[in-house]
């Protein structure tokens, strides 16, 4: 994964995101509760999707208690509706294409909603678009330490980056766990380890049009049943990133 860092590109986004906290958190419990009730579990051990949830929530810096708690009422079953996972796939400006998944107790009113966004911003939302994107973990370390990083490689790491942030480890998705278990048995804490999607083939984008795709984004992401949304977009050249 040579030249920029996809998953700077994301850290900038979620800095943005992270103005609205009380959003953010309330997503956060929305996937964590979804997660406990579709897995049967509150164990993170045996519930994967709970594991991914948890790491998520982590990484934007959910504060315990609040994880615990929705944990507990997601077991007691007393807690908000009955969330099912919804993908959405379109085109937005300049053509990018777009990836959102949702999670929502009424699919009818998200997928308006969605779409609303998409025609405001000039998109639409036909044609599939899933398989231009693969999943993939993403571990960000403190630090660059050559140490560390030989540790990653022999850990089964994809791909490495070196940046100010320290260092980004690309996995496959299915070793993502594996790694950083590895990692912390040799005393290194990540800061971020979750799942992500990234793009087979980036957009490069003239500054004019990556603007409007960075407010197009963030406007998806601005929608309460919204997780996450992904773009072929490359973002390097949007003023507004950053």
């Amino acid at each position: 994964m040579a030249g920029h860092s996809k998953w700077s590109q994301i850290k900038r986004k979620k800095a943005v995101n992270d103005r609205q906290r009380g959003k953010t958190i309330s997503k956060h419990i929305r996937a964590i509760q979804s997660a406990v009730r579709e897995g049967g579990s509150g164990d993170a051990s045996v519930n994967l999707g709970l594991k991914n949830a948890l790491s998520a929530a982590k990484t934007d810096d959910v504060p315990q208690e609040n994880i615990d708690r929705a944990v507990e009422r997601a077991l007691g079953g007393v807690e908000g509706g009955s969330y099912e996972p919804a993908l959405y796939e379109g085109y937005g400006p300049a053509g990018v294409a777009v990836l959102v998944e949702a999670l929502t107790d009424n699919k009818n009113r998200t997928a308006a909603e969605v779409r609303h966004v998409f025609s405001k911003h000039g998109g639409n939302m036909s044609g599939s678009t899933a398989w231009q994107f693969e999943t993939r973990g993403v571990i960000v370390v403190p630090g660059a330490d050559e140490g560390v990083q030989e540790l990653a490689i022999d850990l089964g790491a994809e791909d490495l980056e070196v940046d100010e942030e320290g260092l980004t480890i690309f996995t496959p998705s299915a070793e993502l766990y594996s790694v950083v278990d590895g990692l912390q048995r040799a005393g290194v804490e990540p800061d971020v380890s979750q799942l992500s999607k990234f793009p087979q083939t980036e957009a490069t984008l003239p500054a004019a049009d990556a603007d409007k795709v960075v407010r197009f984004l963030e406007a998806l992401e601005d929608l309460d049943d919204v997780q996450n949304v992904y773009s072929t977009a490359n973002l390097e050249n949007a003023e507004l990133v950053g």
